[in-house]
């Protein structure tokens, strides 16, 4: 019985001593390891800055796609608004070619009908003077 309180001794500082360890942790990183971990840390932290960077580029584009959605829509109420004018001075111009091709074709009817025939009126005498006849001359 001696021998097994010496290994049941042993097992307990052995068991002990691990239960020590595990409980300090160990201190000791290689230094593969840490240059990894550098080296991880750096690319998080630059991944970070772009990150923000993206951010503020998307932020800037969203205020840039506001402006002009704003503004495409003040161009398409503009555009609504002089079709609507061009449509309204378009029935206008209709409505003024139509009366003056109204009173035109009237205007002409009335000189296609005259009062009177004109033809060439014979030469007045006048007392005192002599007609002259055609083909006779006075010399």
């Amino acid at each position: 019985m001696a021998m097994s309180s010496y290994s049941m001794r042993g097992v307990y500082t052995v068991f002990g001593c691990g239960l020590i360890l595990s409980l300090v942790g160990c201190d000791y990183w290689p230094p593969a390891l840490q240059a990894q971990i550098e080296q991880m840390r750096l690319e998080t932290q630059t991944l970070a800055m772009e990150k923000a960077q993206l951010q503020g580029q998307v932020l800037d584009l969203s205020k840039a796609k506001q402006e002009v959605q704003s503004q495409m829509d003040e161009l398409s109420r503009m555009n609504r608004e002089k079709t609507a004018m061009i449509m309204s001075l378009q029935k206008e111009l209709d409505v003024v070619r139509a009366k003056t091709l109204k009173s035109m074709s009237s205007k002409a009817a009335q000189r296609k009908t005259p009062a009177k025939s004109k033809a060439n009126p014979a030469p007045k005498v006048l007392p005192g003077k002599k007609a002259l006849s055609k083909g006779v001359g006075v010399r």
